[in-house]
């Protein structure tokens, strides 16, 4: 029993199909200027155009690139670096991912000014420390629109009005977590710049995008042949562009947000009879994801245990999962020290039944009672 569609998901057969149909019949370079190369590169703008209809928003442009995080950097470290004439103070946020956290540390090295939003207890940034934090030389704010280890959602549109009213900034918004679920969004006001991933959706690994408004200028953080516009330099993997349009496609057909509502609102209600387990961001995180810490004991003993009983979960980020440490992300939700070490994350996926809620909330009853009698520690 997977429950830990926040970290990847099984690749659709129907996207399986596509990325071997696209593999095998339309093999010839894009770029080529041959009969072949012009029916891929139709094929290849086909993919892109249905991608930026499907992400909307007013966002008009995109690339393609090998994941969220090759996304995240080309957004940030491009648009600053074609932009740093403009003023060189950066925004963004203590919980982003380190896709994006690490990005920004690395231009702070260049000698860019960087301001990081704190966030409230269940992981919500200001609104009001984010406008007097916006400095006549901001040129980029970068927030994430759905935490990958607490499911948060960050005001997102609110943010987009504040920064384009008050600055001339952009705003970049990792949406890798959102997309295929709150995204597309009726956005009155959205991101400049939306970055998403193929495999959070059923789509194969190695695909991601990067969707930006027309007025939005970039640098390449890569060079070759002129690729994607110069962009993202590199022979183009139609396959998994096509392949990618064709996850977010049948996402959007078949995502059942409802479904995944009922299924917290179940669990999140059992967790909360237990003294010893406290639900993060449980009024500010999404319907797909729910994080849960429990008191003086680690993520790793209750992984384990539930893995004995078939339930895979992870720790709060299969990014971090390695590291000992608290994550930077709880760390600054700032969880009471005895549970701080003890969060684990259930993230819904499409083909999960009730009845393994229910399995979850036994087996989790079980560990509670060994617990309480002093077992398992």
């Amino acid at each position: 029993m997977y429950f830990d569609h926040s970290a990847t998901t099984k690749t659709d057969e129907r996207v399986l199909r596509t990325f071997m149909e696209v593999s095998t019949n339309y093999f010839a370079n894009p770029a080529s200027l041959h009969a072949a190369g012009k029916q891929t590169e139709k094929l290849l703008e086909r993919a892109r155009k249905q991608l930026l209809d499907i992400i909307g928003t007013g966002l008009t442009e995109g690339v393609f690139t090998s994941g969220g995080t090759e996304a995240n950097n080309l957004a940030i470290v491009g648009y600053v670096l074609a932009n740093q004439h403009k003023g060189r103070h950066l925004i963004t946020t203590v919980v982003e991912h380190p896709s994006v956290l690490r990005t920004f540390q690395y231009l702070e090295e260049q000698g860019f000014t960087v301001d990081y939003l704190q966030v409230d207890e269940e992981g919500r940034i200001s609104l009001k420390e984010l406008e007097s934090t916006l400095r006549n030389d901001t040129i980029m704010v970068s927030i994430m629109h759905v935490n990958n280890e607490i499911g948060t959602i960050q005001p997102i549109e609110e943010s987009a009005r504040i920064i384009h009213i008050k600055s001339r900034a952009v705003l970049h918004s990792d949406c890798v977590q959102s997309f295929g679920k709150l995204l597309p969004a009726e956005f009155q006001d959205g991101p400049d710049l939306i970055t998403v991933s193929a495999h959070k959706i059923y789509g194969v690994k190695g695909s991601g995008f990067l969707a930006f408004r027309k007025n939005v200028s970039l640098k390449p953080i890569s060079f070759g042949g002129g690729q994607e516009a110069a962009l993202r330099n590199g022979t183009v993997s139609v396959p998994h562009a096509a392949a990618l349009a064709k996850a977010a496609r049948l996402q959007a057909e078949e995502v059942d947000l409802e479904k995944f509502r009922q299924w917290k609102n179940e669990l999140q209600q059992f967790f909360e009879e237990f003294d010893d387990c406290k639900v993060l961001a449980p009024s500010s995180s999404v319907p797909y994801i729910l994080s849960v810490a429990f008191r003086n004991i680690t993520g790793e003993v209750v992984v384990n245990f539930l893995q004995e009983r078939d339930i895979i979960v992870s720790t709060s980020s299969a990014c971090s999962s390695k590291n000992s440490d608290v994550s930077h992300v709880i760390e600054a939700i700032r969880l009471p020290k005895d549970f701080e070490k003890g969060v684990i994350r259930i993230s819904f996926g499409k083909d999960q039944t009730i009845n393994e809620i229910h399995q979850v909330m036994e087996a989790v009853r079980q560990l509670m009672q060994l617990l309480k009698r002093g077992i398992g520690k």
